[in-house]
């Protein structure tokens, strides 16, 4: 056999060993670069097994990891999106709804139920990045107001887990009524004893982090967590001014006093267990 058929038979050969391994099996972590196996990742609750960067996960595993096994009671599941506004922006909304439940397999961002974290029962609602980058349109603030309004009712504990774009600019004022709803709803939950723990992850923003996100009881955090109202890149331009390193980051804004706890994932249910018996709930 020549060298160069010699050549090209190993060029076949070598194409057809990288075509047997499947695609996605690794990636690169943004925070280390680091090329890590998908599989250690999402074994060590989707957090970098190299740095410890967590990485943006949605309701459905977000509720696989606080509650105990089996322990979840989905409620308000029947809630739908509707389109009162007609609106249309490079697609109509009912399109854009359509095509977020096919890929998600939900209704709207959001997961809400009962459940037990180590043995505690509480209300969980858990908004969903996977949907709409978590935007709290009509469904979402409703979903987060009857969740609190259960735990008020039952005198449960009430964890709510934000990671939100904001609220949905397709619903445009409705959506921004979701915050005086929920923040409402959260008065009536304190005058009566509740114990609220807001739990903020990447992203946390917008008209959620100006609403029930920031009224915590006790507000946690996940690290490096982007937690804010506007932008940083819009605070800088407004304010003409270079912004500190670790603006709007959780560790920022814990040594600032508008976070109560950083914990990393691999710690949060038993720090939720831990605050629910100091509250005696």
């Amino acid at each position: 056999m020549s060298q160069a058929a010699s050549a090209r038979k190993w060029t076949v050969e070598k194409s057809e060993r990288r075509n047997t391994i499947p695609e996605g099996l690794w990636l690169r972590c943004p925070s280390c670069a680091q090329m890590i196996y998908r599989r250690q990742m999402e074994a060590n609750l989707h957090c970098c097994p190299e740095c410890g960067h967590h990485f943006r996960i949605g309701a459905v595993e977000r509720v696989r990891q606080l509650l105990d096994t089996g322990s979840f009671s989905p409620m308000f599941t029947t809630l739908s999106p509707r389109d009162p506004l007609g609106f249309a922006d490079l697609r109509a909304y009912p399109d854009r709804l359509a095509a977020e439940q096919r890929k998600t397999g939900q209704q709207d961002g959001v997961q809400a139920g009962e459940g037990f974290i180590k043995g505690r029962p509480a209300m969980l609602c858990c908004l969903d990045l996977t949907f709409m980058m978590g935007s709290m349109g009509s469904v979402v603030g409703e979903t987060v107001t009857r969740s609190i309004e259960h735990a008020t009712r039952l005198g449960l504990p009430l964890v709510v887990v934000s990671c939100s774009g904001g609220a949905r600019m397709q619903e445009a004022g409705l959506s921004l009524m979701q915050m005086a709803k929920t923040s409402a709803a959260l008065a009536r939950y304190d005058k009566a004893g509740g114990l609220f723990i807001s739990v903020l992850t990447d992203p946390t923003t917008g008209g959620v982090t100006a609403s029930f996100a920031m009224l915590g009881d006790v507000i946690v955090a996940e690290p490096n967590a982007l937690i804010g109202f506007a932008g940083p890149r819009v605070i800088q331009q407004t304010i003409r001014q270079e912004l500190p390193e670790g603006f709007q980051r959780s560790e920022f804004l814990l040594s600032s006093g508008l976070v109560d706890r950083v914990v990393s994932r691999k710690d949060l249910r038993s720090e939720l267990a831990r605050l629910i018996d100091y509250a005696g709930m």
